[in-house]
């Protein structure tokens, strides 16, 4: 492996660090090293200084189809050279919102915003609204954006506890959370509050950490539960959507949810967010209930979102991509064997989780915590230094742009990490 240079890299992160705190633009950025890329094509990228990495971060996530996808980025540069931002409607929108619906299958409705913070608020929003109830039900370890009624650290007991500093406490009492994967919890809760509930937000499979599948029945009983007490079953797919499948993880493990969120994987990297569902609940927004954004449903991102799904309906990648992600993960299992280390790997294809500790499945957030996470941590950094860029919380995303030469590349670095230590 070559020597890795970090000249250019140090003057951009001294210029940034005089100009932004901590020299980065989302807080997420600061728990990896600071490194300053200059461009990306594929499963690649290439720092300041003329690094390459083997990207399995795929910015945490959105580049499904690889960095620069030549087909979506001209469709987009074709669609901007006419105007960005009308503040009205365009035929784009409409191409782009029937060709998500009709690839999802399930849902009547969308509405497009930015982000998948903006989609959860506005599905929240609607189920309030809905059911003239306040409360909502969430999950240890999901994640929904973070804004203060949905962002949570949890104290030794697993009760959840402000995450930020300026945090308001009391948007805590928006939400009851119980662990993941417990379905008894889950009905004693809605015996007991179920007057109370709006809705039930989940992730359908646990991404954001530890790529927990559900449990067999486990999203069947809960749609069961939301039918009987009248309660709002929202999928929060901002990851798993299209990433899993054309229908998303609802296709995949069979559930239908009444509304549920997307972003990520899309729209080919650009940036974009939808809420779909069932039509008497979207209809509110055209009755009253306020959803706003000077971007939404802008020309980039409609031209993305309808560029994106052609491709993934022309050339489905989902079983390369599965096929990938179950061989790096074989690979990643038989170095640690090779090097007597207890790394240990869960998941699917598209998205998978490593760590250290035992070999037993996690099936929850409280299992999570008894992996050794903070020396995966420092393994991730000595990874990023030998050009294989992962999140430093264990989470692999594989696109469909990777392929034998990447597989090759990312386990030939990884066997160097693991030959040099220090972690």
């Amino acid at each position: 492996m070559t020597a890795r240079t970090s000249s250019a890299s140090d003057v951009l992160r001294e210029r940034a660090n005089k100009l932004t705190p901590a020299g980065v633009h989302s807080n997420v950025r600061m728990t990896g090293p600071l490194v300053f890329f200059e461009r990306a094509k594929g499963g690649w990228l290439w720092d300041a200084d003329g690094n390459d990495y083997v990207d399995y971060l795929l910015g945490q996530g959105p580049n499904f189809l690889g960095h620069a996808h030549e087909q979506v980025n001209a469709r987009v540069a074709e669609a901007t050279s006419k105007g960005l931002i009308y503040g009205a409607q365009h035929p784009l929108e409409v191409e782009a919102g029937e060709l998500f619906l009709d690839t999802l299958g399930w849902a009547d409705m969308v509405r497009f915003s930015m982000t998948g913070t903006e989609a959860d608020q506005a599905a929240l929003r609607l189920a309030r609204a809905a059911t003239g109830r306040t409360k909502f039900v969430r999950f240890e370890g999901h994640y929904h954006g973070w804004l203060d009624n949905v962002l949570l650290a949890y104290d030794d007991e697993f009760h959840p506890i402000a995450a930020s500093p300026g945090q308001m406490e009391s948007h805590l009492d928006d939400f009851y959370t119980l662990p993941w994967n417990d379905l008894g919890a889950l009905e004693q809760l809605l015996a007991d509050k179920s007057d109370d509930i709006a809705a039930i937000i989940t992730e359908p499979f646990m991404c954001n950490t530890g790529a927990v599948s559900p449990q067999p029945g486990y999203l069947e009983g809960m749609r069961t539960l939301c039918d009987k007490y009248g309660i709002v079953l929202i999928f929060d797919e901002v990851i798993t959507g299209f990433r899993f499948a054309l229908g998303g993880a609802s296709e995949r493990f069979g559930v239908t949810p009444d509304l549920a969120t997307y972003g990520k994987a899309m729209a080919g990297g650009w940036p974009v967010a939808a809420l779909a569902g069932k039509a008497e609940l979207m209809q509110m927004f055209a009755e009253g209930v306020n959803h706003s954004g000077t971007f939404n449903a802008s020309v980039m991102a409609c031209a993305a979102v309808a560029e994106t799904l052609k491709v993934l309906r022309d050339d489905p990648p989902y079983e390369r991509v599965e096929a990938h992600g179950t061989a790096l993960m074989a690979g990643l299992r038989e170095l640690a064997t090779k090097h007597d280390l207890p790394l240990r790997v869960q998941g699917v294809g598209m998205a998978f989780h490593a760590s250290f500790g035992h070999n037993e499945v996690v099936h929850n957030f409280r299992d999570l915590q008894s992996l050794d996470l903070d020396r995966y941590n420092t393994l991730s950094r000595k990874l990023m230094d030998n050009g294989v860029w992962v999140a430093g919380r264990g989470i692999w995303y594989v696109s469909a742009a990777h392929g034998d030469k990447e597989l090759n590349a990312a386990l030939e670095r990884v066997d160097a990490t693991l030959t040099a230590g220090g972690f």
